[in-house]
This record gives structure tokens, C-alpha cells and sequence, in this order.
């Protein structure tokens, strides 16, 4: 135990101090947490950019593997909760130039905090959110995935034939919670407002709970430290210095990228996307359905994908109006009487009554 007076750090006041500091802090964080984390506030990342993490000791791990448990039955109330967000339409990232430019952001940003490298979002995963949702069992999903399908001639008719081209300048965070790629002031910030206006629309007529109160801002997400809840605890330490975590995102690690140009993207697809399925093997997101947009070239992988998709959403409309029909008394009815036309009834059996309603059912 540290002496006081000796010179050292008095380890009680120091404890004293840190927990303080620690309950103001984190009470900041968390108000800042609920308005600027979704809609992934409840999406589990395995891979973090592909960036090797730098060896800590046993104590660190077991400390970070208990936030991350924590965390995980935090997840699982929130998915609980009413009106929580679990779907999202999405325009993926797909000019590597992009990608490329956002991983040298990272690593720069690592290299002078090495525990940022949890907090990275995966590079296959970049995308722009259009809209969020919540879709609770699979005839919610089909009925996004129809608006989905109907929201693509409201894309066309906004873009007239255009192609919508997304330049990426600039850093800035949510709260210094949220690390963000600045989409680009110019015209096309009009288009895609109205391509969200028109998306936000479409679901909602559909019966489909989606859209957030506050005010549409497109950006590109790369950081979260909500996404390693443990940083903000006190793991890492030396001796007889008072414990402390990353609680913000300290503006000074992206200073040099305040007005750097990170690349355009042209946007030809807009997915329907799990937020909490498992992510596809390239780190994007699982995705329900897609509509495809713009000009760019379609691949033949892409047009199986597309027919597959069309006849899947045929064989499911089929079977839902099959569905209807059968729940109708006229035709349980008719049924009843098909079935036993022609037949001969014992006067034995005259009493029983079959219910087919309770069958079809």
C-alpha cells in the first residue's frame, strides 16, 4: 500500500477520485449513448477491421471478457424493448478507394491509442442508413421486403435517370461517441433526403414502425465506443497512477483528416438488413432483399440474386392470399360441402359434426 506523504500517490484518495470522476462520466456517456447509437446500438461485432490487437495482460482479458458478457445480456433487454429498432435499409460502400482511405483513418487513430482498435467498425460493414425499422417475426419481414420492392420506382422517379454520386470528405463524431465520415455538401444531398423521405413513407403506410424523431443526417459510421463498453472501466493501469478509460473520442486523433477526401461512391443498391442476424462472411450486414438502382453494370451473380428473390416474393404472396381464402367461412363452407357430396351418412353419424374450421385454422 502506498504511503501518504512519501512522495506517492495515496491509493484510497486516488480511489475516491476515480470512482467520482467515473459515475459523472459515465452518466454523460450514456445520456449520449441513447440519442447518437442507433440504429446499431445492438449489433455484436467479431472483427474489428482485421487489425491485430496488441497482447494485454490476463487481467485485462478477463476483466474485458466480463463487460463483454454484460454487455451482451444488455443487448438482449434492449431487443425486448418496444419500438427498438432491429432492420435497417442500407446503401452499402463498395469503392475500395473508400475503404482503403477509412482503414488508413483507423490505424492512424490506433497507433496513438492502441485499445480504439476494439471500437473500429469492420470495413466489409460500411454503409450509409437510409432508414431504421423493426420488424418482429418473419410476416413483418415479407411486408418490409414489399416495401422494399415498391420503394424502387419512387427512387427512379426521384432520380429521373441520374446516377446519385456520394462524395465522403471529412471526420466528425456524434458526441464523441460516434466516429463519422462527412458526406460532402452539394446536390446530391436533395435527392437522397427524398430518397429516405420516400423510404420512411413507403413502410410506414405498410403498418411498419420505422423512422427516429430526430433529424435525418446521413453519414458514414467507422468508430463506436459503444461497441467495447468495457473501455470506458478502469482496466488499464500502472502502478501508482490513478486507473482511467476512454470515455470520449479525443478530436485530436483525427485532426489531420478534418478535410480529407475520402472517395465517391455510386450508389446502385439499396439492402433491407439485419441488425442482429449473423453478418455475412465478407463482415456485411444479413440481408433480407435488395432493389437495384443507377446505372452501374449487374453482375450474373446479381441477377440470380434478383430473380431469386422476385420468385420468393411471388411464392409468398401466393401463399398468403391461399391463406386468406381459407380463413373465409364462405369457403370453409363450400369445403364442407364438397366433401361430403355423394357420400352416404349413417343416421348413426347424422350427429357428428366435423369442424373443418378448426383445421384450416
Amino acid at each position: 500500500m502506498e504511503r501518504a506523504g512519501a512522495g506517492g500517490i495515496n491509493s484510497n484518495e486516488c480511489e475516491t477520485v476515480s470512482r467520482k470522476r467515473e459515475m459523472s462520466e459515465e452518466s454523460e456517456a450514456n445520456t449520449v449513448d441513447s440519442l447518437v447509437d442507433l440504429p446499431f446500438a445492438t449489433i455484436d461485432v467479431i472483427d474489428d477491421c482485421g487489425i491485430t490487437d496488441v497482447p494485454q495482460i490476463n487481467l485485462e482479458r478477463s476483466k474485458e471478457k466480463e463487460w463483454n458478457n454484460k454487455d451482451k445480456i444488455k443487448k438482449r433487454k434492449k431487443k425486448q424493448k418496444d419500438g427498438q429498432p432491429n432492420y435497417f435499409l442500407s446503401i452499402p460502400i463498395t469503392n475500395k478507394e473508400i475503404t482503403k482511405e477509412i482503414k488508413i483513418l483507423q490505424n492512424a487513430i490506433i497507433q496513438q491509442d492502441q485499445r480504439l482498435a476494439k471500437a473500429m467498425n469492420r470495413d466489409g460493414s460500411f454503409h450509409i442508413t437510409l432508414l431504421v425499422m423493426q420488424l418482429l417475426n418473419e410476416d413483418e419481414i415479407n411486408i418490409g421486403i414489399d416495401a422494399l420492392l415498391e420503394l424502387k420506382p419512387f427512387v427512379e422517379e426521384i432520380l429521373q435517370g441520374k446516377t446519385l454520386t456520394l462524395p465522403f470528405e471529412g471526420v466528425d463524431t456524434f458526441g464523441n461517441q460516434v466516429g463519422f465520415v462527412k458526406l460532402a455538401e452539394g446536390d446530391h444531398i436533395n435527392p437522397l433526403l427524398e430518397i429516405a423521405d420516400a423510404a420512411k413513407r413507403t413502410f410506414q403506410e405498410k403498418g411498419i414502425l420505422a423512422g427516429e424523431s430526430r433529424t435525418y443526417k446521413p453519414h458514414l459510421t467507422f468508430m463506436k465506443l459503444s461497441k467495447a463498453p468495457w473501455l470506458r472501466k478502469k482496466l488499464y493501469f500502472l502502478l501508482a497512477v490513478c486507473p482511467s478509460g476512454v470515455k470520449k473520442i479525443d478530436p485530436k486523433f483525427y485532426e489531420k483528416f478534418i478535410s480529407h477526401r475520402f472517395g465517391e461512391e455510386m450508389v446502385h443498391r439499396i439492402d433491407l438488413c439485419s441488425m442482429l442476424k449473423k453478418k455475412q462472411s465478407n463482415g456485411y450486414y444479413h440481408c433480407e432483399s435488395s432493389i437495384v438502382i443507377g446505372q452501374k453494370p449487374i453482375g450474373i451473380r446479381d441477377l440470380i440474386n434478383e430473380a431469386l428473390r422476385r420468385e420468393r416474393m411471388g411464392l409468398q404472396s401466393k401463399v398468403k392470399q391461399i391463406k386468406e381464402l381459407l380463413l373465409k367461412p364462405e369457403t370453409q363452407a363450400k369445403i364442407r360441402r364438397e366433401l361430403f357430396e355423394g357420400r352416404v351418412i349413417n343416421n348413426s353419424n347424422e350427429g357428428n359434426d366435423v369442424d373443418f374450421s378448426a383445421i384450416l385454422t
